[in-house]
């Protein structure tokens, strides 16, 4: 009887050491298995995001040894640096004053939803980027805002002097943009809508700032191209 006891012990313990060799080998092979599909797995899945995903507005933060490098932050100032140049060479402004009002109109731009290569645009053509301009109709400043049509806009800047200084002027004047962009639903109604002329057939006016803002366009392109290809 003793002995038998004893046998009946060492089967259930055989019975079980089977049955963790068993579970080990499971382990395992799941192991070996997610190890071999992770390779492809991890290759297939760029090709399937990436183009999903814009650099220049996706903010990707990564270190470089000790420094924190923003992509998204280095891209935007790259393109703003070489609109910057383009337009001092282009109506000889100075490069600090052009890299100012290219850097106000990039913040005026993401504050109200506006293009800021659209918003250069029309200052080139209503200014070509003097910010001390003013016209006989009344119109100051870079974008050549009239005062008596937009003083609830200028209350917080402190009135119309304000319109000489380049942020204020840059702020009000893509604002006006986006009011006009949403009452019409399109930029080229808007666009001549803030030159006064919404009933000129042949939307001279809007053209102009269109071809302006296609030579900032290029630009844009060409910059991207070169720091996707860095």
């Amino acid at each position: 009887m003793k002995t038998t006891g004893i046998t009946r012990q060492l089967s259930v313990a055989y019975a079980a050491l089977k049955e963790l060799l068993a579970l080990a080998g499971l382990a395992a092979i799941v192991g070996f298995t997610v190890l071999a599909l992770r390779g492809p797995v991890d290759k297939a899945l760029p090709s399937v995001i990436d183009p999903l995903i814009d650099p220049f507005t996706v903010s990707a933060t990564f270190a470089v040894g000790p420094v924190q490098v923003n992509v998204a932050d280095t891209a935007r100032e790259q393109e703003q640096q070489v609109v910057a140049e383009f337009i001092a060479r282009r109506y000889r402004v100075a490069e600090e004053a052009a890299a100012g009002y290219v850097s106000i109109a990039y913040r005026a731009g993401a504050q109200h939803s506006v293009d800021p290569l659209l918003i250069l645009a029309v200052m080139a053509i209503e200014s070509r980027y003097n910010p001390v301009a003013e016209s006989v109709m009344g119109a100051r400043g870079l974008m050549q805002v009239i005062p008596k049509y937009h003083q609830e806009k200028l209350l917080d800047h402190g009135g119309e002097p304000a319109l000489l200084e380049p942020e204020v002027n840059i702020l009000v004047g893509a604002q006006i943009l986006r009011e006009y962009q949403r009452r019409f639903g399109d930029t080229e109604a808007a666009l001549q809508m803030y030159a006064g002329a919404f009933d000129e057939p042949t939307s001279t006016y809007a053209n102009k700032v269109f071809a302006e803002k296609a030579r900032l366009e290029a630009l844009r392109v060409k910059t991207r191209k070169t720091a996707q290809s860095a």
